[in-house]
């Protein structure tokens, strides 16, 4: 069986969450995506679902973090070169998002981290693919 994973995210302002990940280039897939919410494309088996907060209320009885001043989650995406990960920071900071910290460079590892609009924690990872050889 080939999962897929569908991560679930509140967000304040779902026309504003749209524009900034389709700014940073990803995809939506149109049959997840309406009024309510809208599923960002990751990768082929990995989707974030941006739903209103209203429309999230109603998979939990939890209340809803307040993601600029506590961390849900930390989501990590890969990235295929340094350069993208720079790339992607940069165009996010662009688009209002506030950028954390300085890139972590580990030799075979480099991370740089940005929280979105509605403060939810990402952190863009590359990695050199024969670093554990």
């Amino acid at each position: 069986m080939n999962r897929q994973i569908f991560i679930n995210l509140a967000t304040k302002n779902l026309s504003a969450a749209k524009n900034f990940f389709g700014e940073l280039g990803f995809q939506f897939n149109a049959q997840f995506s309406n009024e309510d919410g809208c599923c960002v494309i990751i990768a082929d088996n990995i989707s974030v679902m941006l739903l209103s907060e209203n429309h999230f209320k109603k998979f939990t009885d939890k209340s809803i973090c307040d993601s600029e001043t506590s961390a849900e989650a930390l989501l990590c995406i890969s990235c295929e070169s340094r350069d993208e990960v720079d790339n992607l920071v940069l165009r996010a900071k662009s688009l209002g998002a506030n950028v954390s910290g300085q890139p972590q460079d580990h030799g075979f590892m480099y991370s740089h981290n940005f929280d979105d609009l509605d403060g939810h924690s990402w952190e863009l990872l590359f990695m050199e693919q024969n670093a554990n050889e």
